[in-house]
């Protein structure tokens, strides 16, 4: 029988893995996963690195010899995470190479600090990109309003991009536009641009966990676990309109490669929802999901593969429409989980630097 997950790609979906750890790269599951599941690529945040780095024994060695006295714990960190991620670019190089660097990266974020901070995440996505050297990673970027300036200036120099932290529809425009803006940046200096790739993360779950006790609230039950989807479909619609028409065709002739959407935040945080349903429901043509390690299994058991993105966009638009006129406000609530994802990658690398801190003082 054909591999669940595997069968995602037939339509035209890439799987990534929203997880990293040293041991689990070097023990061989990583190239499992890539050789029995597809799986095409690897995400990793703060939250990722803290659970990782304090959870195992096998950075120690590497935390003592940076804990020189001449690096913060954070250029510490950077380090430790830095050696992860070659390893894994390394392991989907061919990958990269074999799909024509559409995929087969591996993505490290700019300090989560820095945030709401434009022009330092600017010059941090520019060291993190030398450091790591290698072309198939991408530098993650969150999807902030100063974050937009950030994105263009970086696309502008070349370097991959993963825009994070996407919830509200008038932003991922407005995140599209900026790679836009960055392609034609880098073109006017006499650049090609054809190497140049970068995916835009609109996160799910979140949504419908804050969203949900509203629907209960206004009459609307029958919603709940629907507006997420809702709002990836026409995140979707937004995707096919911006990356066509004449702005971007002049692009396309030049070999860029449009901003895919990314599905993120997709496991089920409501357990009476199917454990793939924001899997399911969200396959299509040109777009990548990054699955957590427990729904990949999941997937692999039990998950129906077939193409659902478009399907349902009436409904889509109904169910955004009856939103607004029951007085719920999506996007102040999307800029509300914009505002706690903030301090929700900020609390686990601020645990993160100190248990560092601690590890060093051990050493």
């Amino acid at each position: 029988m054909e591999n669940n997950v595997k069968k995602i790609h037939s339509f035209g979906q890439s799987i990534w893995l929203d997880f990293i750890d040293r041991g689990f790269i070097s023990d061989g599951r990583l190239q499992s996963l890539i050789d029995v599941d597809g799986v095409r690529g690897v995400t990793s945040n703060p939250a990722i690195f803290e659970k990782a780095i304090s959870s195992s024994d096998m950075y120690d060695g590497d935390i003592a010899e940076l804990s020189d006295g001449k690096r913060t714990t954070e250029e510490v960190f950077f380090g430790l995470a830095i050696k992860d991620i070659q390893t894994a670019c390394d392991l989907f190089k061919d990958l990269y190479v074999e799909s024509k660097k559409v995929d087969g990266y591996v993505s490290l974020e700019v300090s989560p600090f820095l945030a709401l901070k434009g022009e330092e995440t600017f010059e941090q996505a520019k060291l993190l990109w030398k450091q790591v050297d290698r072309e198939n990673v991408m530098i993650k970027i969150p999807g902030t309003q100063p974050g937009l300036d950030a994105i263009r200036k970086s696309i502008a120099q070349g370097i991959n991009i993963n825009v994070t932290l996407l919830f509200g529809l008038p932003r991922y425009e407005e995140v599209a536009l900026a790679y836009i803006a960055g392609l034609e940046d880098h073109l006017a200096a006499g650049h090609e641009i054809a190497h140049i790739s970068s995916v835009a993360s609109f996160f799910l779950s979140r949504i419908d966990v804050l969203v949900d006790p509203m629907l209960d609230e206004k009459g609307l039950g029958e919603y709940k676990g629907e507006v997420a989807i809702a709002s990836a479909k026409k995140a979707y619609e937004i995707y096919k309109r911006v990356f066509s028409g004449e702005r971007w065709e002049k692009l396309a002739a030049k070999g860029a490669q449009p901003q895919r959407l990314l599905w993120a935040s997709t496991s089920s945080k409501n357990p009476a929802f199917k454990d793939t349903k924001y899997v399911e429901a969200l396959i299509g043509p040109d777009t990548v999901d990054t699955v957590p390690l427990e729904t990949i299994e999941a997937f692999r058991d039990h998950g129906v593969a077939a193409n659902t993105l478009e399907d349902g966009l009436d409904q889509a638009t109904l169910i955004l429409e009856k939103l607004a006129a029951a007085g719920i406000d999506i996007h102040a609530l999307t800029q509300q989980l914009e505002d706690e994802g903030v301090e929700k990658f900020n609390a686990p690398f601020d645990k993160l630097l100190k248990a560092i801190e601690a590890q060093a003082a051990k050493a």
